[in-house]
């Protein structure tokens, strides 16, 4: 019988107790199952890596996009498969990869022996100066400046965010793009092999579509599966900002954008600056870094997954779901 190992994050905002036991029982009627509750990110990322050397077949990683992001730090390159419980607060990497959002939905699926994908990732490398450098893992964006800063926004209300999600960080990146960088200059370096800027912002993305915010996605504009898609906001001044948000709630792409770019098929683009910049990797703060790179993985982490086995899933994102995550 295959071997699932099921980590649980127990803070996320759609666990209860009794869902958990209901989901053990279900699993164990179709695999060997061992539990774990890690009480710290080091510690979801050593399980995880402990069980991939164990040969586990799966790790289920029951929570929001953090213990997701944790175990899967722990698994890539590994042969040992990620499987996913929604129960946080926005689950966008399970949205992205078109996987139940109800978690009684999603252990069900697991339990239909589902397909293994191999779908992208990419590798950052953080240099923190005096400090030292360090490696992470991204499964679905990564970002410096302006996106970091809506994250640590939205992370100082937390009784907002598990009850209002989407709108929480709506409101977030509404409030942080009209006070804190409507008039900030370019502060940060951009580079890749073939381009250089200065921006205020830039965002890293391993899909076409990203949303923090509910039913409503982000469209970058055109992307090559298993490259970066890269936006380099060189300024976002006041008076742009109704027409960028006019197009994130139309759909619209945001390469058309005035001071908005984004750049397609790059295989690694690395950020810097001088004193530092606040930085995210799937919606999880990083220390400051100096500057860090960020390398596509294509195929580099193992997900069940609908779709084909062994290929990347669709870019599309569906709508959120009344579960909440």
């Amino acid at each position: 019988m295959a071997r699932i190992l099921l980590c649980t994050n127990p803070s996320a905002s759609g666990f209860t107790g009794g869902l958990h036991r209901s989901v053990v029982a279900r699993l164990r009627e179709s695999y060997e199952v061992e539990t774990e509750w890690p009480g710290t990110t080091a510690e979801a990322r050593s399980i995880s890596a402990a069980a991939a050397a164990d040969r586990f077949d799966v790790v289920v990683a029951m929570g929001g996009d953090g213990v997701v992001h944790h175990i899967a730090n722990g698994l890539a390159g590994t042969g040992t498969a990620l499987g996913i419980i929604p129960a946080g607060t926005t689950n966008v990497l399970a949205r992205i990869l078109g996987l139940p959002r109800n978690p009684r939905a999603a252990t069900e699926f697991i339990c239909g022996r589902p397909p293994v994908a191999a779908v992208p990732t990419a590798m950052l490398t953080l240099d923190h100066g005096e400090s030292g450098v360090e490696s992470r893992l991204a499964t679905f964006s990564c970002g410096a400046g302006f996106d970091a800063a809506v994250v640590e926004r939205a992370e100082q209300e937390p009784h907002r965010k598990y009850r209002f999600s989407g709108l929480h960080y709506a409101r977030s990146a509404a409030s942080v793009a009209w006070t804190g960088f409507s008039e900030r200059a370019p502060d940060l370096e951009v580079t890749t092999r073939d381009r250089s800027a200065e921006a205020v912002a830039v965002f890293v993305s391993l899909y076409d579509r990203y949303t923090y915010f509910g039913r409503i996605p982000v469209r970058f504009g055109s992307h090559e599966p298993g490259t970066l898609s890269v936006l380099v906001a060189r300024e976002l001044p006041r008076r742009r900002l109704v027409s960028i948000l006019r197009r994130v709630v139309t759909g619209a792409a945001l390469s058309g954008a005035e001071g908005l770019e984004v750049w397609a098929g790059v295989t690694s683009v690395e950020v810097s600056a001088p004193g530092g910049f606040p930085a995210q990797a799937d919606g999880e703060l990083l220390r400051s870094p100096v500057k860090f790179s960020v390398a596509a993985r294509p195929d580099y982490l193992r997900v069940l997954k609908p779709g084909s086995p062994e290929q990347p899933g669709p870019d599309d994102i569906p709508g959120k779901g009344p579960d909440g995550g």
